[in-house]
């Protein structure tokens, strides 16, 4: 017979494609067969249309196109025969998926079969509705799967249990229709039709309310018993699996219960005995017994409150992580972060099994038990716990050490009792895994050690020892250069000497021998090495029998090929010999770093990270803290030169907030100088032009404007009333009394337009598909530079807006002050409204226009929202 003709069967053309020794060879025997499918299926070949399919089938699943022969698949359906319609429904879950649009000619085919009087086509039918059925045949063919759920032969309800599972997803809408039936497979005794009956159950509970509802009322009893006796079952070879009874349907009744009893606290009393008993008397030493306990745990952890059975469930995953299989190993590790945040001291009494897992060859496993000790650690265990981290980080991998550094290094920080435990452990690290160390963390160990000031021998002493054992660790030999050059002389001379300490002698030609390995080392980078010649050039002052010497290191350095290298060496050079007056004021030592830039934990102990800006935020007065000068310029993202500029002192930061320029008496008009060391910012603000408070005056409201510009300069500071508080750092007490004295002079700010003001039309100012502001503006009269807005939100959405927060920023040119909203609750639809007064004061008035950049706050359906935007439409002559 011709290898290629339609009449081949299907061995002969996968002998004929396995012969094929290249891929070349394959897709030619493909080619030709295929060109004889298409024949046959052009002449209508009725005798070996089956074969023809099975040939099509084995071609897709090696990957080629067989579209050309989907229509094959119906009219084997549409035949009479079992065996036709075997192959035709077949090749339909294997060619077409639900996106094909030639489905919908099967419906009807379908709809016969699921009503044919042979029950072997009615599972056939099932079987493909079950694989491949859309939402529109779902819809059109549900009766008849729902009536066959009462069908007579068990296997037949046991696909039609199948089938609606697929139904229901399709169509969430159905679900109600399968209840009833679903409920009823409940009670079966074939273990097949019980367990496809679980699934379908499941299911409706996962799409349905009302369907979950039901089946607490009414199914609970009946899981419960069916539960109890296939646990109590005796051997039964049929359902036998590793000595335990269809372990298969034991997980699906318990992921059924799982649903039930979550968030129900009556229907998880009904099922707490028999979990106790599947907990406690399921065998563990079996993969089979495994799983079962772990749906049980998985199953008490989500019900209702049960600590004697929570405590059962986790020394059952303490078990697990005893277990030699790794996969037990993991779940249980995965387990057990889940029921820490519901029972952490059950979990502690595992601790020493899972710091075990941390050392484990196996790098998942590792990895996720060093997660579960970092949830575990609090103020009382993290000696032991960071002792027995840092013991493994000596020999655990080099892929490793990065995760387990960063871990050991935040828990340090986080809870370490006192200064001197989180020094030493910190240098362990640094000793160990110094390149994996972060920058913020040696940061921070640096200003805790400047704070520390009982400390900086002690400190100097360890750094020094370390760095002599170890060179090649980046973040060690930062902090020791550091250290040293600051502290050099406590190095030498022994201060403050501990008595947990070792005495430690060492020269003043040593330490700087110290500094220049540093220097040298050839694989230390640029931040280190220029860390290190600033070490270098303090010792200078510190040592000076040693100055000539770190001269002639620092001159060495003028040849460097490194240009920030050159640079320094240049500049030092230059102060070593020229300006010797100023060297010993410029080499003092640091300053105690503001150990508040790190954001600690309770009671102002020890950091956890180091913070960029340690600016205080302006409040506003209706409680919104509004960001400092760098914050704001993100805010607005606006291009212009009078945004604000980075803060760079916190000590000068008040005039760049009110955008006034302090010129001390006797500097040139158009100056700007920072105040003096220890001058209060805000009385020097207020003095300007004005007579000196005297120690006798009584108040702020005996001074007496001088002259007329002193009377201007007086009125301009009204525009002080728009900030409801400051920096505590900005202002002493008196000085705010005095000026709140000062600002009582000129009553209250004007809130309302007076009835001759000039009118500006309403606008706009900003509209989203839930939101939308409109600004009315007023003027008061004699006074063009200040506008006043009220603001009007009106809420577009259905849903009702709570926590309602508006925030607003503008550049350094204007000055806004926010009044409080009128609450906090918007309604839906526009059935209410929230207002809230803003005043702005135009510095640049006529010359630049009124520009704000603003952000939104609400909640609605339990989410949070968050809203921004720019307004630039403000009309132009305000």
């Amino acid at each position: 017979m011709n290898p290629f003709s339609s009449g081949t069967r299907l061995r002969d053309m996968i002998r004929s494609i396995r012969a094929c020794k290249t891929a070349a060879e394959e897709r030619a025997v493909v080619r030709k067969e295929c060109a004889a499918i298409r024949a046959a299926i052009n002449e209508n070949d009725q005798d070996y249309r089956h074969r023809n399919l099975a040939k099509l089938m084995f071609i897709h699943m090696l990957g080629y196109p067989t579209h050309f022969g989907q229509m094959e698949c119906l009219k084997l359906i549409a035949s009479a025969g079992f065996p036709e319609k075997r192959i035709g429904y077949l090749g339909l879950m294997l060619l077409l998926d639900e996106r094909q649009e030639v489905l919908m000619l099967v419906t009807n085919s379908l709809k016969q079969d699921l009503n044919h009087s042979n029950q072997y086509i009615v599972g056939l039918a099932l079987c493909a509705l079950g694989n491949i059925s859309s939402a529109e045949m779902a819809r059109d063919l549900a009766p008849d799967v729902e009536r066959l759920l009462q069908f007579r032969d068990p296997n037949i309800r046991k696909k039609a249990a199948l089938c609606s599972i697929r139904i229901i997803k399709k169509v969430p809408d159905l679900a109600e229709n399968f209840m009833y039936p679903a409920s009823s497979l409940l009670k079966e005794k074939h273990h097949g039709v019980l367990i496809t009956g679980v699934q379908l159950c499941t299911d409706l509970c996962k799409v349905s309310s009302e369907a979950l509802e039901y089946f607490r009322e009414n199914c609970i009893e009946g899981l419960v018993k069916t539960l109890r006796e296939i646990a109590n079952s005796p051997y039964s070879p049929e359902y036998d699996i590793a000595g335990i009874t269809d372990p298969f349907l034991h997980v699906r009744l318990l992921k059924l219960l799982r649903l039930l009893g979550e968030g129900d606290a009556d229907a998880s009393d009904c099922m707490t005995d028999i979990l106790a008993q599947v907990a406690s008397r399921t065998e563990s030493n079996k993969n089979a017994g495994n799983a079962i306990l772990y749906e049980c745990v998985e199953t008490i952890m989500s019900i209702e409150d049960n600590g004697g059975l929570r405590v059962l469930a986790i020394n059952i995953l303490g078990r697990f992580l005893s277990n030699r299989d790794n996969n037990i190993r993991y779940v249980g590790l995965n387990m057990l972060m889940k029921a820490i945040v519901v029972d952490a001291k059950a979990v502690q009494r595992h601790r020493a099994t899972i710091l075990e897992c941390v050392k484990d060859s196996d790098a998942s496993i590792q990895k996720r038990a060093l997660e579960l000790v970092y949830l575990l650690v609090n103020e009382s265990n993290v000696k032991p716990l960071t002792k027995e981290l840092i013991e493994f980080l000596e020999v655990s991998d080099q892929e490793f050490k990065g995760d387990i550094t960063a871990k050991i290094c935040s828990l340090v920080e986080k809870f370490s009792p006192e200064k001197i435990w989180y020094i030493d452990q910190m240098l362990k690290v640094l000793s160990e895994a110094g390149n994996f160390v972060k920058d913020e963390v040696w940061h921070a160990l640096i200003v805790v050690i400047s704070n520390a000031s009982e400390l900086h021998g002690y400190s100097v002493r360890a750094l020094y020892r370390a760095f002599q054992a170890s060179t090649e660790q980046e973040s060690l030999v930062r902090v020791a250069v550091w250290c040293i050059g600051e502290y050099g002389d406590m190095l030498v001379n022994n201060v403050g000497m501990l008595d947990i300490e070792e005495l430690i002698t060492v020269t003043e030609s040593e330490a700087v021998d110290a500094i220049e390995v540093a220097i040298k080392h050839n694989r230390l980078d640029l931040t280190t090495k220029a860390m290190a010649l600033i070490a270098l050039f303090k010792l200078s002052s510190r040592f000076p029998a040693c100055s000539e010497r770190i001269k002639d290191i620092i001159v060495q350095n003028k040849r460097s090929l490194v240009l920030e290298l050159q640079q320094r060496s240049i500049e030092f050079n230059c102060i070593l010999q020229k300006h010797q007056n100023i060297r010993s004021a410029l080499l003092e030592r640091m300053p105690v770093l503001d150990e508040s830039t790190l954001s600690g934990r309770k009671g102002g102990s020890l950091p956890t990270a180091v913070s960029t800006s340690a600016i205080t935020p302006c409040i506003l007065p209706n409680g919104v803290a509004e960001p400092a000068a760098a914050p704001i310029g993100d805010l607005l993202d606006l291009s212009s030169d009078d945004v604000h500029a980075p803060i760079t002192s916190g000590g000068d930061f008040l005039p760049d907030l009110l955008g006034i320029v302090l010129s001390p008496a006797g500097a040139p008009s158009g100056t700007s100088q920072p105040p003096k060391a220890g001058t209060d910012v805000l009385l020097d603000l207020l003095s300007i032009g004005l007579p000196a408070l005297s120690e006798s005056s009584s108040s702020a409201l005996d001074i007496v404007p001088s002259s007329q510009d002193d009377k201007a300069q007086l009125a301009n500071l009204n525009s002080l009333a728009s900030l409801s508080s400051l920096p505590a750092n900005a202002t002493s007490p008196a000085s705010s009394a005095g000026m709140m004295g000062l600002l009582d002079v000129f009553g209250p700010i004007p809130q309302k337009q007076e009835e001759n003001g000039p009118a500006y039309p309403s606008i706009v100012a900003y509209e989203s598909s839930s939101l939308r502001i409109t600004f009315d503006f007023s003027k008061q009269p004699g006074n063009p530079q200040t506008t006043f807005i009220q603001a009007t939100f009106t809420n577009l959405s259905p849903n009702v807006f709570n926590d309602f927060l508006f925030q607003a920023a503008v550049p350094k040119f204007l000055q806004l002050h926010l009044d409080p909203a009128s609450r906090n609750i918007l309604p839906a639809s526009g059935n209410g409204s929230i207002t809230q007064s803003l005043k702005i004061t135009n510095t640049q008035h006529g010359k630049k226009s009124l520009v704000m950049r603003i952000r939104i706050a609400y909640k609605t359906n339990d989410k949070d929202v968050l809203e921004e935007g720019q307004i630039n439409n403000f009309p132009p002559d305000l």
